[in-house]
């Protein structure tokens, strides 16, 4: 007798895969709330990419005026436009300033974020880890014009021995030379007040790629005899490197962007000069766009809005420099 029952799929049949994977980036199975999440989703993606492209068309259109005015009624125009100067010539130095304040910060604060983050996800007990994160979190929630108070009025007058010290006995490193300022207002004291800033956001960041670092990486590592340090460097260390450089690019794009931290304590100049402890050398686009927004005329609003535009393009080109050094080791990184 012929059974007439349909015939179904049996146990050793098997599923293609890939199958769902590819159902739920096409979109089929979505029900109800699932498909609205998803175009929600995608929705703040694009908007994402729109916000970015009209910042970008708004910079470029409120500095064409000074894109495409002659230096010299620019230097007629202005009052705080250099004469014989073009407008390259202007933005240079505050190019300059802006990364070496940058760098000299992250220089700073990279090394005590991954100590920080290794004591706290390797070596504290959990609640003495738990306590120092909550600490060092809260240095984020601090207002850039406190921090612009604490460096100009504390933290100046007490690192300038220091400076001094550097200047008399290091002063053949060309970062130490010249004529050490009597106030600390210099671009070391303002580098050590952005370390400070952005040890936070390189701190969070290490920390939980630290924590991501395979069990059994360790426990293999512990299991060949090696130290806690010998895991930190063999196993720790290796995983996280995508994740490391990730976080010190992020506190480098919040470097390039402060102002008024750098404005309340940096006495500033216009000179290609790694003198850091010497007074009226540098200045930094964020901080000379406050400082000459209040009382600059049409031309200099233009003038201004051209070095924001000089700020856009190197913040945009420090966040792909960094996506792309994650990208390299996407298969191995604590950063993914």
């Amino acid at each position: 007798m012929t059974s007439t029952q349909p015939r179904t799929a049996g146990p050793t049949e098997p599923v293609k895969p890939g199958t769902t994977a590819r159902r739920l980036r096409s979109g089929h199975g979505d029900r109800g709330g699932s498909l609205a999440f998803r175009w929600l989703a995608t929705g703040a993606g694009v908007l994402i990419l729109v916000i970015l492209a009209a910042v970008a068309v708004f910079l470029i259109q409120r500095a064409w005026p000074a894109l495409t005015a002659d230096p010299a009624d620019l230097a007629d125009t202005v009052s705080w436009f250099p004469d014989d100067t073009s407008l390259l010539g202007f933005v240079g130095p505050l190019i300059f300033g802006t990364l070496l304040a940058a760098a000299v910060s992250l220089l700073i604060a990279t090394p005590i974020a991954i100590g920080i983050a290794l004591f706290t996800s390797h070596y504290a007990p959990r609640r003495l880890a738990n306590a120092l994160g909550y600490v060092v979190d809260l240095l984020a929630a601090i207002p850039s014009v406190v921090y612009g108070l604490w460096g100009g009025l504390v933290l100046s007058p007490i690192v300038q021995p220091v400076w001094e010290f550097l200047g008399t006995y290091l002063g053949w490193i060309p970062f130490f030379g010249g004529v050490v300022s009597p106030t600390g207002r210099v671009m070391m004291t303002v580098a050590v007040v952005l370390a400070v800033m952005i040890l936070p956001i390189i701190t969070a960041i290490c920390r939980e790629v630290f924590l991501q670092t395979p069990r059994l990486h360790e426990e293999a590592a512990l299991a060949l005899g090696a130290t806690q340090w010998e895991v930190v460097r063999m196993a720790v260390l290796p995983f996280a490197r995508s994740g490391i450089v990730s976080a010190a690019m992020l506190g480098l794009g919040r470097a390039l962007g402060e102002t008024m931290a750098v404005l309340m304590i940096l006495s500033p100049g216009f000179l290609y000069s790694f003198q850091l402890l010497a007074a009226g050398q540098q200045q930094t686009i964020a901080a000379n766009i406050a400082a000459q927004f209040p009382e600059a005329n049409q031309t200099g609003v233009a003038t201004l809005i051209a070095t924001g535009l000089a700020l856009f393009i190197i913040t945009l080109a420090v966040n792909m420099a960094a996506r792309a050094i994650v990208a390299r080791r996407k298969d191995f990184s604590g950063a993914n």
